[in-house]
């Protein structure tokens, strides 16, 4: 009887133990930081393909981006999914990160928007124009109004340009560097502002509609400034990590972008 209780014993041990193992250290479930619109709007056409494919996809949202790389670098989640390469770098030079892109899902235009001035051609003298305080963004809003002739910048600044670094300022305007987050607000105090795609969303702005000029989808800027699905290094080959850039990659996901978003966002994929 003793002997028949001791190999119970052991047999309740050892199937616990390779229950235990048999997860292995990738769990089924993908724990992702995202901006509400577009990225964690996109991310939920992807949950049923991923889930189809045995993982659950969980979605934070997050409504100030500068907070959703360090949660990844400090191993809250496993993957993110709302900035651009530059935006990644200057965040891994700054903050001695170990972040990485895996994939570049889509693009969202730049766009400069009216507020209380409504015209581009006849810009007042020293009209006031908002833009983003991050270095990296900072540097592509000064890029798009240097391609509508109001300022000249410094090429040699390249992506890390701040209002500094403006070499010719014909119509004075004062440039208000504000957090991202907070441009659509500004827009009743200042004359125009130029922001990211997807605060502009957020906002309920179009750019179709609303905006007075934006990035073209075939740039040099489109290129560089993909929205990237970011990874810690060394997870690049995850086998959840491989499923969910296939299911960012997928038609359904492509489609929705091409019709949820009318040209504010343009998939890369």
């Amino acid at each position: 009887m003793k002997k028949l209780l001791t190999l119970s014993l052991v047999s309740i041990l050892s199937l616990s133990f390779f229950a235990g193992c048999g997860k292995g250290e990738i769990s089924n479930k993908i724990v992702i930081g995202a901006t509400t619109s577009p990225h964690a709007e996109i991310l939920e056409v992807a949950k049923p393909i991923l889930k189809e494919k045995g993982y659950e996809l969980e979605i934070k949202e997050f409504s100030d981006y500068s907070q959703i790389n360090l949660t990844l670098e400090n191993k809250e989640l496993d993957a993110n999914y709302f900035q651009h390469k530059p935006y990644l770098d200057d965040f891994n030079s700054k903050n001695g990160g170990h972040l990485v892109s895996v994939a570049a899902i889509h693009y969202e235009p730049l766009g400069i928007y009216p507020g209380k001035s409504s015209s581009l051609d006849d810009i007042k003298d020293g009209a006031k124009i908002a833009v983003p305080n991050d270095t990296t963004n900072e540097a592509r809003a000064l890029m798009l109004l240097q391609d509508q002739g109001i300022i000249t910048v410094d090429e040699s600044a390249g992506l890390a340009a701040t209002k500094t670094d403006i070499t010719s300022n014909p119509y004075n305007v004062e440039i208000v560097e504000i957090d991202a987050a907070q441009l659509v607000r500004t827009l009743q105090d200042v004359d125009f502002a130029v922001i990211n795609g997807n605060y502009a969303l957020q906002g309920g702005l179009d750019i179709e509609e609303d905006a007075l000029a934006k990035e073209a989808a075939d740039s040099f800027m489109a290129q560089t400034y993909a929205n990237i699905l970011a990874v810690r290094e060394g997870n690049e080959n995850r086998e959840d990590i491989k499923a969910l850039i296939e299911a960012l990659g997928s038609k359904e996901v492509k489609d929705f972008i091409a019709e949820k978003y009318q040209g504010s966002v343009v998939s890369l994929n």
